[in-house]
């Protein structure tokens, strides 16, 4: 399975850069920017209330050794999905290679390149760089139990207990990841620790649980036909070809058009229905997708 990852046009200007990364455009990462707009004078990180445990998994790093998250267990581990050729992750390198060195006893950054990077390139790439945690090779399996790599750099923070507590796109502050290693560690009394539940945000999977989808204008509709349009949208496929649901593909892509246009559309057909007396249940149509399968598989 070959995944292509766009480049983003960015902005001038840092801030622009925090929220933008290879080939995707959720904008549900922001956090240091968000954080700061809302407690300017407050440190503030943001973890997953009752987190899933990390997926496992056991790959081989660029010099042969094996690497998993059983194997740093006990750590805070960061898991960072990069290429070579992505500009956003080779900036942010420097800074990885500077938390890993003072953050050594207590930190394991895993890195996996994905497949569209040669393995050759990547060693020769890592070895000029200096980088000093582990790397090795994405395999496609590895990319799917994490939900589908849409943007790159994404970086997974999992705790000591192996549970995946937040999950980060695109160039961030340098200073959040730290941040949220020493709030984990007990060492950030000063910060502030906001939870938030799961609604896609970590797991594409969990999609079904949101009550609000980004762009889409419920406003019309009353409670039930809400709970009936998320549904809807919960059981039919996207016709961009990013093989979620529309409502996944709304939280993993929040400029699709496409994805955009089927769920308004699916809320005016809703909201019209009710004023002209006909039916809103859902029906199964050539996009509609079997509501127990898990999507990621």
């Amino acid at each position: 399975m070959r995944r292509r990852y766009n480049w983003l046009l960015a902005g001038s200007g840092a801030a622009v850069l925090l929220a933008c990364g290879c080939g995707g455009t959720q904008t549900a990462h922001a956090d240091a920017a968000r954080a700061q707009q809302d407690a300017p004078d407050t440190e503030v990180v943001r973890f997953v209330r009752n987190p899933d445990t990390a997926p496992a998994f056991q790959v081989d790093d660029l010099s042969g050794k094996p690497v998993s998250l059983a194997g740093a267990k006990g750590k805070v581990v960061l898991l960072n999905f990069w290429a070579t050729w992505c500009g956003p992750c080779r900036a942010e390198i420097p800074d990885l290679i500077d938390l890993q060195k003072r953050y050594a006893d207590k930190l394991e950054i895993i890195a996996l390149a994905t497949e569209e990077d040669d393995a050759d390139e990547v060693k020769r790439f890592v070895g000029k760089s200096g980088i000093n945690y582990r790397v090795a090779m994405a395999p496609d399996d590895v990319v799917r139990d994490y939900g589908g790599v849409a943007a790159l750099p994404t970086s997974f923070v999992i705790d000591a207990q192996g549970r995946i507590v937040q999950k980060h796109i695109g160039l961030n502050d340098p200073t959040l990841y730290e941040r949220e290693l020493r709030v984990m560690l007990g060492q950030a009394p000063d910060v502030k620790v906001e939870y938030f539940e799961d609604n896609g945000q970590i797991f594409l999977k969990n999609a079904e649980r949101a009550t609000e989808l980004p762009g889409i204008d419920f406003s019309k509709l009353s409670a039930q036909q809400k709970g009936v349009a998320l549904r809807r949208m919960n059981a039919t496929s996207c016709d961009c070809g990013c093989q979620l649901t529309l409502a996944q593909c709304r939280i993993n892509d929040t400029g699709c058009r496409v994805s955009l246009a089927l769920a308004t559309r699916v809320v005016e057909e809703i909201s019209g229905g009710a004023k002209n007396g006909r039916k809103t249940a859902p029906a199964a149509g050539k996009n509609a997708a079997t509501p127990s399968a898990d999507p990621q598989k």
